[in-house]
């Protein structure tokens, strides 16, 4: 499996994780990330989006990870058992970059069922981090699982986990997140899909987004 590590790639970016590691329940279970919007997957629009950002990409996902062949990127199973969210998917992209880019000092994380992701996201964060933990925020909302993370957060993550933490904002909140908002006009850059009418909703927001380019 390759890894997504980009040849020559500038040591200052971080290294990155999109999280697939929900059951989508919403959705009917499966694969919220091979859904198809606009002719391309969730997965592959949101890798397209970050790839560009990032010295290394991963995949949080559960299960086999043969589905994910075609992607090109390592896929890490959650690091602890039960499979207890997003946290766990983090947790694993921490550990994972250490060994992927061994000069990064953070990592992104993203959902892969974010279509929408802006191509300054690093950039944003990283000028808004000062060194800390930064989550990326619209719409009057702070987005925890977008976020740059300090990779010396592994172990105190790692006890959360632990001690049965599940939420992300108040493990960020906890460490001190600050957040770099985005205006968001009539698209938001960090829409998700979560149901089946948010995957509808989801294109009519890329093809307004085309429409005014």
């Amino acid at each position: 499996m390759q890894s997504g590590v980009m040849t020559g790639a500038d040591a200052t970016l971080p290294a990155g994780v999109l999280l697939a590691g929900g059951r989508a329940r919403r959705m009917g279970g499966g694969d919220k990330a091979l859904l198809t919007l606009g002719g391309q997957t969730l997965l592959a629009r949101a890798i397209a989006a970050l790839r560009p950002q990032v010295a290394a990409l991963a995949l949080s996902a559960n299960g086999a990870a043969k589905r994910f062949a075609a992607y090109g990127l390592e896929v890490l199973a959650d690091p602890v058992p039960d499979q207890p969210g997003p946290l766990a998917g983090i947790l694993a992209g921490l550990l994972w970059a250490r060994r992927a880019v061994p000069n990064a000092t953070h990592l992104l994380s993203a959902p892969a069922d974010t279509p929408l992701l802006p191509s300054d996201l690093v950039a944003r964060l990283q000028a808004a981090a000062a060194g800390g933990l930064v989550c990326a925020g619209s719409s009057g909302r702070a987005h925890h699982a977008v976020a740059l993370w300090p990779l010396r957060l592994a172990p105190a993550l790692a006890v959360a986990l632990e001690r049965g933490e599940r939420g992300v904002g108040a493990f960020a909140a906890r460490h001190g997140a600050t957040v770099a908002w985005y205006a968001t006009g009539s698209v938001d850059p960090f829409f998700n899909v979560n149901t089946p009418e948010d995957l509808i909703a989801a294109a009519a927001l890329l093809a307004g987004r085309s429409g005014a380019a």
